[in-house]
């Protein structure tokens, strides 16, 4: 009898419901629908996913805690929120530890990955299936361009809600203040804030060129995308439907890290289209400025994880 009731369980039809901070058009949704698409094929139609896009179901905190509590099935964010339940998600806050997307993809893709997925399971009750990605993050404001160090000094620049990234663009001179992702297009608009950062798939899906004039190439974060599902929905699945689950995220990650790059690539010549002014500033002294910052959070981190971070190599 229990192997018959493993087969039914098996053969249950499911629709999960999907958060995304952005729209369908975005980086991430590309993702999230590869996902789909691979879900739906492996378990012969049975398992589906509904995406819910732009915050729909609440900001990126609220999705996360939703989660973890059963009341959202699954969910794509940045990490943005997720030092609030582990301090080594902070990792991802911290400026200038990973080199390029070589770097973070095989860092992210080796054992420190699963050990960072397994904290925040622990802690939030949230399973992360891929290590998905949001891409190097960049400045934008409606200043001045940013050539170099000097010309930060002052501007009102928003951060997610972390500490870390507060620290971080206050090193850098800016006048730093933690603002909810769903009131910073408004605030740029007013001009309340004169500056944010987020990759540069994210400053073209809200369009921040209409209230930023200047784009600064400074490269300072890598932010990874986990997709999520409740850990509590996830072992309550077959363990058919489970490793259906894993292989539908293990082949859409790369499909959306490639295309995350590609849009990277080609809408900073979109956005120059649309108006804004590219810099690229040399970022040594940008590097030299947020030391001191890495000091001082690396023991709330685990001084071994930035270490590990900062100075891995993928296996030949």
């Amino acid at each position: 009898m229990a192997l018959l009731g493993s087969t039914a369980m098996a053969q249950e039809s499911r629709t999960f419901d999907v958060s995304l901070p952005l729209g369908p058009q975005s980086h991430q949704a590309v993702g999230v629908h590869k996902f789909g698409e691979e879900l739906e094929r492996l378990s012969e139609g049975r398992l589906k996913i509904r995406p819910h896009y732009d915050n729909a179901l609440g900001a990126e905190r609220e999705v996360v805690e939703g989660i973890g509590l059963g009341l959202i099935d699954m969910g794509i964010t940045s990490t943005g929120p997720m030092g609030g339940f582990t301090n080594e998600f902070l990792l991802f806050d911290l400026p200038y530890i990973f080199r390029d997307h070589e770097h973070a993809h095989a860092f992210l893709d080796s054992e420190h990955g699963e050990t960072l997925a397994q904290r925040l399971e622990d802690a939030a009750s949230v399973k992360i299936l891929a290590w998905m990605e949001n891409g190097f993050r960049y400045n934008t404001n409606s200043v001045r361009p940013i050539k170099t160090l000097e010309d930060m000094r002052g501007i009102k620049h928003r951060t997610q809600e972390s500490s870390v990234q507060v620290d971080t663009w206050t090193a850098l001179g800016a006048n730093a203040a933690p603002m909810a992702w769903t009131e910073v297009f408004t605030a740029l608009q007013q001009g309340v804030m004169e500056s944010q950062e987020n990759p540069i798939p994210t400053i073209y899906d809200v369009k921040f060129h209409e209230v930023q004039d200047y784009l600064n190439m400074t490269q300072h974060v890598y932010s990874p995308a986990p997709l999520m599902i409740g850990a509590q929905l996830f072992a309550s699945l077959s363990p058919e439907d489970q490793a259906i689950m894993l292989e539908a995220a293990e082949i859409a990650t790369p499909v959306q890290r490639e295309a995350s790059r590609e849009m990277e690539e080609r809408l900073v010549g979109e956005l120059e289209t649309l108006g804004m002014e590219v810099t690229y500033p040399d970022l040594a002294p940008f590097r030299e400025a947020v030391q001191p910052v890495i000091a001082k959070w690396k023991d709330t981190v685990g001084t071994e994880l930035v270490d590990a971070a900062m100075n891995f190599q993928a296996p030949q």
